[in-house]
């Protein structure tokens, strides 16, 4: 239902009642719907104008102590767009004017009052024209100033360049706070001051080629007031500011994410070649336990004084250096056995340290700076000796003209996670070791590839390049963290943090039973690898021992159930194509309870171990070992108390 106009609201100030009531006849006679009031003196007209609230004001130019002029002035200090119409029996033209000028919507003579109702309709116009105007005007500045507000308040960098000169027209708090610029500094900058190496001309050349006017300019490097370089998304539009062509960016620092997703890459290839390099290890371990257990066989055959045995103990020892070698690849991938025991890291440098003088020579001073205080650590103690010799090592490589090596402990407690250049440190009480050479230093290239395996600085020839590997994957083996400083010509400092247990006591050394390396009983042998499964049989045939030898999980269990005897131990390769060896040894302990089992393996598991640590109570035995080795775990375990 469409609501009718209301009527229009018609203040007269007039003191004429009948020149009041001429003019209303010539409303109504044109059609307009109104109502009016009539007043004659000052205090009548204010009354009026707050109490009728009119729409138009028609005024007589002179009435007894109270004209025109003055109400018209009235209106305007009170209510600026409300039209004040001029109707007069006489008026000259300088008074016309003048009061045009002073803000009158029209005047009409009295004798032209057909004039009248198209005046009044156009100053009603011309009155609401004026407040929308007003009401916009109104509307933009606070639009302006929410934006200001917006603009200010926002926690993302943002400012605003012009396209031509470059410079920056305005910047926002965040981003004066995260640069580290003023703010008039920043308002003196070119963006090119903000974004070394770019082409800028090439950038709004790609920017005007994109459609609409908001761009996604990427992933950019800006530099900060202190230099630092820092790696930034930024979006924008383009924007009319101050009557210029100029560009509103919003700046996104991605830092730290691309450092993540950066050591997440790294985290993943490193995960794969660790795979990689266990997968080698088993298969190599098996060939170097083939030929330990033939040489080892063959020196037992000889007299001592054989010229023969010389290159078999050759043979020997090129076979244990290699064995060293897959021990750090096992060490790399987390796939080492280890027997960690808590233990106190100032006891272990202190016992090292003699060794390490030895080792690193006279020209490299060592200082060992241990905090008394330290809490204890749970740990591998020959996996934490293979860590800090590997270190010192490396640090005496970086001295080839001497230096200085520290050796630095105490105890560390961090209540936020601390975020280094490779990993990120929960929070948590750690015990921090701290290897500090005065060396050569390393260049940003060499620290992100230090921890990788077979990466090497070193000539052809002159390094593996698993030594810092080593150090890292044993370091994660004992749920640790290894951290990286290094400035080219400052020196190194690995500094590496280590779970802190405060109560530690002492362990008592573990005596090793004196065992008989002969036996008589039976043995059941499960192995893949025909060389490895002939020596074991060979091996303990020698010693004594009754051996039944199956290729696999499956024939392994035929062999026992046609088997009338006992069978006191089962060795078994915990890797086989049908069966893995804990299934063997659950299954053939369902229906011999009394069997015991010796597990053997190149690597290690998830079917024996649980994060890298032996559980307990199973019997390990790692390949390669010597036949001697072998003799004695065998031994141990048969005579080992259920």
């Amino acid at each position: 239902m469409m609501v009718a106009p209301m009527p229009l609201r018609i203040l007269l100030l007039e003191d004429v009642p009948a020149d009041a009531a001429l003019v209303e006849r010539h409303l109504t006679k044109s059609g307009l719907e109104f109502v009016s009031q009539r007043v004659d003196t000052r205090a009548r007209f204010e009354q009026a104008l707050r109490e009728f609230v009119p729409d138009i004001i028609l005024s007589d130019h002179g009435l007894p102590g109270f004209d025109g002029s003055a109400a018209l002035e009235l209106v305007n200090e009170r209510f600026p767009t409300l039209p004040v119409i001029l109707v007069t029996g006489s008026l000259n033209e300088e008074k016309a004017v003048e009061f045009m000028k002073a803000g009158a919507a029209d005047y009409i003579l009295k004798d032209h009052l057909t004039r009248l109702p198209e005046a009044i309709q156009r100053a009603i116009r011309e009155r609401r024209l004026r407040e929308e105007r007003e009401q916009a005007v109104a509307a933009l500045q606070e639009s302006e100033a929410q934006y200001r507000a917006l603009f200010e308040s926002t926690p993302y960098p943002m400012w605003v360049f012009d396209l031509e000169t470059h410079r920056v027209l305005a910047v926002n708090g965040a981003a004066i706070k995260h640069y580290g610029y003023s703010r008039e500094e920043f308002l003196a900058l070119r963006i090119e001051d903000l974004r070394p190496g770019e082409d800028i001309p090439a950038l709004h050349r790609h920017l005007e080629t994109m459609p609409g006017d908001y761009h996604n300019a990427g992933t950019w490097r800006h530099r900060k007031k202190d230099g630092t370089l820092i790696e930034v998304e930024t979006s924008g539009h383009g924007i009319t500011f101050a009557g210029r062509r100029a560009e509103q960016v919003v700046i996104n620092d991605v830092t730290e994410r691309k450092r993540l997703e950066e050591q997440f890459r790294q985290a993943q290839k490193m995960e794969a070649v660790g795979r990689l390099a266990a997968g080698v290890a088993h298969d190599f371990n098996n060939l170097l336990t083939a030929i330990l257990g033939t040489t080892d066989l063959m020196l037992e055959d000889l007299p001592p004084g054989d010229p023969d045995r010389e290159g078999l103990l050759d043979i020997r020892s090129a076979s244990e250096r290699a064995a060293v070698l897959t021990r750090q690849l096992l060490t790399f991938s987390r796939q080492q056995v280890v027997s960690p025991q808590v233990l106190r890291l100032n006891d272990l440098i202190l016992e090292l340290e003699k060794l390490l003088r030895r080792l690193l020579g006279e020209d490299v001073a060592i200082r060992v700076a241990v905090a008394p205080d330290c809490g204890g650590v749970r740990a591998d103690p020959g996996q934490l000796e293979q860590v800090i010799v590997n270190l010192a090592v490396n640090a005496r490589d970086a001295m080839p003209n001497g230096g200085r090596l520290t050796l630095e402990t105490k105890n560390v407690d961090l209540d936020a996670d601390y975020p280094t250049d490779r990993v990120t440190i929960p929070a948590g009480r750690y015990v921090m070791l701290a290897v500090t050479d005065t060396g050569t230093g390393m260049d940003a290239q060499t620290k992100a590839r230090i921890f990788e395996p077979f990466f090497t600085t070193k000539p052809v020839g002159k390094g593996t390049g698993l030594g810092l590997a080593t150090v890292y994957g044993a370091v994660k083996q004992s749920g640790g963290y290894i951290w990286l400083y290094s400035e080219v010509g400052q020196g190194t400092s690995f500094k590496i943090y280590l779970q802190r247990i405060d109560a530690v006591e002492p362990q008592a050394a573990a005596v090793e039973p004196a065992v008989m390396l002969d036996g008589t009983e039976t043995v059941l042998v499960a192995e893949d690898e025909d060389a490895v499964r002939q020596i074991i049989e060979k091996a303990l045939q020698a010693r004594g021992y009754q051996v039944m030898v199956a290729r696999d999980g499956s024939e392994a269990l035929a062999l026992a159930s046609r088997h009338a005897g006992q069978i006191d131990l089962l060795v078994t390769d915990v890797i086989m194509p049908d069966m893995n060896g804990r299934v063997l040894s659950q299954r053939l302990t369902q229906v011999r309870p009394t069997i015991k089992t010796l597990y053997l393996s190149g690597y290690t598991d998830d079917a024996i171990l649980h994060h890298g640590v032996l559980e307990e109570g199973v019997a390990f035995l790692q390949k390669p070992f010597s036949l001697g080795a072998l003799a004695r775990k065998v031994r141990e375990v048969i005579e080992a108390r259920p």
